[in-house]
C-alpha cells in the first residue's frame, strides 16, 4: 500500500488489475477526456499496465495507483505520470462514473500528494486538462493548483496547471 485514508487505499497496480483497468479506460469519460488507449480485452489491459504504470513505477519510482475503498472495490487510478514534455511530475487520476462527486479524487490525490513530496522531494507537480473538463480542473484548484497557461501537450491543446510544493511538508 502507498497511502491511505479514512475511505480509501492506494497501492500500485498489478497485472491482476487487468479486469479492472479494462473497464476504466472504456468509460465513455475516459474516452474523451483522456483518450483511447486500444485497450478492448483483457490482454490489451495486461500491455497497458506493461507499458504504463508498472514500467513508470520502476524506471520513476511512482506511477498511477490502484484507488480502492476499504473493501478493496476499485473505484479509479490516482498518481503522478513523467512525460517527456514537462519538467515536473504530472498528477493524473480517474474514477468510475458511480463515485463522481463524493470526494474520492480529492482524499486520493491529497494524500498522495504528501506521500509524494516526502518520498520524492518534489517541488513542484503539474497537472493538465481538456479546457472545456470543468470537474476535472475543479479538483485541481481545490488541491491548490494554480492555472497557469493552454499548451499543446502531444499534440493536444491543454489546461496546464501547477501546484508548488513546500519543503517543510
Amino acid at each position: 500500500m502507498i497511502t491511505s485514508t479514512n475511505r480509501i487505499t492506494l497501492r500500485q497496480l498489478q497485472l491482476a488489475d487487468a479486469d479492472f483497468i479494462l473497464e476504466l479506460v472504456n468509460q465513455p469519460d475516459w474516452l474523451q477526456y483522456i483518450g483511447d488507449k486500444g485497450v478492448k480485452d483483457y490482454q490489451a489491459a495486461q500491455r497497458y499496465l506493461n507499458e504504463g504504470p508498472l514500467r513508470s513505477y520502476r524506471e520513476h519510482g511512482f506511477g498511477l495507483y490502484r484507488l480502492a475503498l476499504h473493501d478493496d472495490t476499485p473505484i479509479g487510478l490516482c498518481g503522478l505520470l513523467k512525460r517527456e514534455t514537462l519538467d515536473c511530475p504530472d498528477l493524473g487520476y480517474a474514477l468510475l462514473p458511480q463515485y463522481y462527486g463524493q470526494g474520492y479524487v480529492t482524499e486520493a490525490a491529497t494524500a498522495l500528494l504528501q506521500y509524494e513530496a516526502m518520498h520524492h522531494r518534489l517541488t513542484k507537480v503539474a497537472a493538465l486538462t481538456l479546457p472545456n473538463y470543468q470537474k476535472s480542473q475543479n479538483v485541481l484548484l481545490r488541491l491548490d493548483f494554480q492555472y497557469i497557461d493552454t499548451r499543446s501537450i502531444a499534440g493536444v491543446e491543454s489546461d496546464y496547471f501547477e501546484l508548488s510544493i513546500n519543503s517543510n511538508n
